[in-house]
């Protein structure tokens, strides 16, 4: 993150990107009733597979992020060019 000349922070996509997807494997595990740290204590197997799925659950939702904000873009685009 960096600031700018009006003292807004500047995040970077990266940052964001990380972000988000850290958020949404908490909350695939938050709603399977685990935590991030209590993958460390469960059987390698089951750790494994919720790891799986939480990745899964976290690139499927962040596809649906950028294509949304794809869609938005050029709707954007599309009306100031008029």
């Amino acid at each position: 993150m960096t600031k700018n000349k009006n003292n807004y922070i500047k995040v970077h996509t990266d940052e964001i990107h990380v972000f988000l997807e850290k958020t949404l494997i908490e909350a695939y595990l938050k709603g399977k009733g685990y935590t991030l740290e209590d993958l460390r204590n469960l059987p390698n197997a089951e750790s494994t597979q919720l790891k799986a799925e939480a990745s899964t659950y976290a690139s499927n939702k962040l596809a649906e992020v950028e294509i949304k904000a794809h869609f938005v873009k050029e709707l954007h685009d599309a009306y100031t060019e008029e």
